[in-house]
């Protein structure tokens, strides 16, 4: 089973899933696999389970409804609002207005069956409106029993400052991996000090730091967004690609030394890139819970492997030393942000 580790008072494993994937961004799921995934990753020791309303205009949060139901008391259920969508299931703005708050939270409760949400964030924080007022807002949802904790996603480390002035806030939510560092100036210093964990999304460069890198970069087409990422594209995807070998060159010879994704390796089982990027991000701190998502059991097993790979300091340096590159979203995307 998995170690746990704590976000504010919730203590969940330490590792995740994101379940956007499931419904949402990354092109069509099997969702027959899909929720064998998910009652794999239960049966593995995962706990906390990540949507959004804006995933599929709720149509996430609907798909994971009677997985939620039939497993409630077992595991930690996260939630977001605050993006504005169109009809496609595309952003198209940001709304965090305090009197918004309340039909969101209701929207998700429905969607997903439920009565209480563990950890509900602010997807992102809206430019035209103080923080502390949606978060005075959300506060609001916690007193009346329909909210357990709350976080913010892509926060800065004033807004983490001022919105953990209002009420405690139990995780920052951010894209965190190997590739991506911003929450390192600034944000990642402010949630420790408010007493707030990393929640990692995209810890595996979304694809790009495991071992299907290359055939999903290939592949990508129809509604998959990552074929509007600066970092997926052209040279810049040679270049990345010619990193991650580098990252291939690490699992091998964590491998040779022993180190399977059992822990001790007498299966033999090879350690993978995806596991040393994952193994990476945990190894920067106890407070960091990354979600990997996926919608495939395979990889969900690969994923977990991590959590017993440790490595050495050396390791942990040259890994650190690798940067992307290409930025991380198209600039449409991150002016939204």
């Amino acid at each position: 089973m998995l170690p746990t580790r704590s976000l504010g008072d919730l203590r969940v494993s330490a590792l995740g899933l994101g379940c956007m994937g499931m419904s949402h961004a990354y092109g069509s799921a099997d969702p027959d696999e899909a929720r064998r995934t998910l009652e794999a990753a239960l049966a593995a020791g995962v706990t906390l389970f990540d949507t959004a309303d804006m995933y599929g205009n709720g149509a996430n949060e609907e798909f994971l409804a009677p997985f939620v139901q039939a497993h409630r008391d077992e595991i930690v259920l996260a939630t977001k609002f605050g993006f504005v969508n169109d009809e496609n299931a595309r952003p198209v703005g940001i709304d965090g207005r305090p009197e918004r708050v309340a039909g969101c939270v209701d929207g998700s409760l429905r969607r997903l069956g439920v009565d209480v949400i563990d950890l509900y964030y602010l997807h992102r924080v809206d430019p035209q409106v103080p923080v502390e007022e949606t978060v005075g807002a959300m506060a609001e949802q916690v007193a009346a029993g329909k909210v357990r904790t709350l976080g913010l996603s892509e926060a800065t480390a004033d807004d983490i400052r001022k919105a953990a002035a209002v009420h405690p806030i139990a995780a920052l939510q951010s894209e965190y991996s190997i590739f991506t560092r911003d929450v390192e100036d600034g944000p990642l210093q402010a949630a420790r000090e408010v007493g707030a964990g990393l929640v990692p999304f995209s810890p595996l460069g979304r694809g790009l730091l495991t071992a299907d890198r290359k055939a999903v970069a290939a592949a990508l087409g129809g509604n998959d967004f990552r074929k509007s990422i600066p970092r997926w594209q052209g040279e810049n995807l040679e270049a990345n690609l010619r990193l991650v070998d580098r990252i291939d060159s690490i699992a091998a010879d964590l491998t040779s030394a022993g180190a399977g994704s059992d822990g001790a390796g007498s299966d033999g089982a090879p350690v993978t890139a995806a596991q040393v990027a994952l193994a990476w991000v945990l190894a920067q701190g106890d407070d960091i819970v990354p979600i990997p998502g996926t919608t495939r059991r395979k990889h969900l097993a690969d994923n977990l492997g991590a959590a017993s790979i440790t490595l050495t300091d050396a390791q942990v340096a040259e890994l650190t030393a690798l940067s992307a590159v290409g930025s991380r979203l198209p600039q449409r995307t991150l002016r939204q942000r």
